[in-house]
């Protein structure tokens, strides 16, 4: 039983993160090394952020589409990719020897730390789509999708990125369909995860409290 100043440590980090997710994505840079921090297992660390990111993700897509910003009709395609695609890479990454993962981990964050840094600036909005909506769901869902499934960090992002670039479509929109296949995704691995009975469900809760609070301003703002 984790003690009361730590899970309240952890809930307030995971509404910095809710929010910032929300809004660019990326909060799982935030969220993932604090777990580890806090003394959860790679496997564990990256269960129990699921729980706790699918509350997040699944508040900014109710409130996004709440507002209208969000054509879910249009994005079922890219759901079932996207779905399928973060099975596969929860499946892959239960199978990594938990020493790989604590070489890996590190190595994926740094890397992940020096895109957003250096690698987003020169983002240009695409003046026509780029990729059909087919050809966006089975490529750009799938692969981020396995991403979000065996690692996950900055998935927001990279989906945000995509939509903006291969889709023409703006900031606000392409945050809007990025929480619904991040939501997607974050169902998927823990669906996954729970049956492998690595959740920390206490944390996760506990978490998920900041993440719906946090998701929910920034999605509004």
């Amino acid at each position: 039983m984790p003690d009361i100043e730590l899970l309240l440590t952890l809930m307030t980090i995971a509404t910095v993160a809710g929010w910032v997710d929300a809004i660019a994505g990326g909060g799982g840079v935030i969220i993932l090394p604090s777990l580890l921090m806090a003394g959860l297992p790679p496997l564990q660390a990256l269960a129990t952020n699921k729980l706790q990111a699918s509350f997040g993700s699944g508040t900014a897509t109710l409130n996004f589409l709440r507002q209208g910003q969000l054509n879910w009709r249009g994005a079922m395609l890219a759901v079932a990719c996207t779905f399928i695609g973060a099975a596969c890479g929860t499946h892959a990454v239960r199978w990594l020897p938990r020493e790989a993962l604590n070489t890996l981990i590190p190595m994926l964050l740094i890397g992940l730390a020096l895109f957003l840094l250096f690698g987003t600036r020169n983002i240009q909005v695409a003046r026509s789509p780029r990729l059909s909506n087919a050809a966006f769901a089975l490529l750009v869902g799938s692969s981020i999708g396995f991403y979000d499934g065996f690692f996950g960090r900055g998935t927001g992002t990279f989906f945000a990125v995509a939509h903006m670039m291969l889709r023409g479509q703006s900031m606000v929109t392409a945050t809007a369909n990025t929480k619904l296949l991040n939501f997607t995704s974050n169902l998927a691995a823990l669906l996954f995860f729970m049956f492998s009975g690595q959740v920390q469900w206490i944390i996760g809760l506990t978490m998920a409290v900041g993440q719906i609070l946090g998701a929910w301003i920034g999605s509004t703002m």
